[in-house]
């Protein structure tokens, strides 16, 4: 695979517009807000104790840390609409697996990223299409058995049981 194609990110417009939106406000107030909140706190004197001054820096390395994210994210991004109906595993879908070495064991997850439709719930697994199970099972159909290997060196055989557009 070359590096375009493990760095891509999948988005729906909604979810490019969303982020972009972020991205502006964390480069606009977003940093106007964190810079005056440490400048109120360096007036507040001794910096070394000043529970304030550390926690508005700490603050700032997060948004800063965000915003690189999202730079590479909508950098790499590729606009697409989540598929309306497949009879392939795609991005956007819901993925139901069973693991060929105990069919009883099964997960079921999201294939995509969670800015992908906007999942912001965490409960929610997800695996990109760029990740070894991912890559995997994009294109299989139902009943299909594939394999990947883990980052362990395991070779992991698993069986799509049931796919279907992720709705939220």
């Amino acid at each position: 695979m070359s590096d375009t194609q493990t760095s891509t990110v999948w988005l729906t417009q909604e979810a490019y517009d969303k982020l972009t939106g972020e991205l502006e406000f964390l480069k606009g107030e977003g940093r106007s807000t964190v810079s005056a909140k440490i400048a109120q706190a360096r007036d507040e004197g001794d910096l070394s104790e000043n529970g304030g001054y550390h926690a508005a820096r700490e603050e700032q390395g997060q948004q800063e840390a965000r915003i690189r994210q999202l730079e590479a994210m909508l950098r790499d991004a590729k606009i697409g609409e989540a598929p309306a109906s497949s009879k392939k595993v795609a991005p956007g879908m819901t993925v139901t697996i069973a693991y060929d070495d105990d069919p009883e064991d099964t997960d079921t997850f999201l294939l995509g990223s969670r800015e992908l439709i906007g999942v912001t719930d965490t409960a929610v697994e997800v695996f990109s299409p760029q990740s070894p199970l991912g890559a995997a099972i994009v294109g299989a159909k139902k009943g299909q058995k594939v394999s990947y290997q883990a980052p362990t060196g395991a070779t992991i055989h698993v069986t799509i049981l049931d796919f279907e557009v992720f709705t939220g």
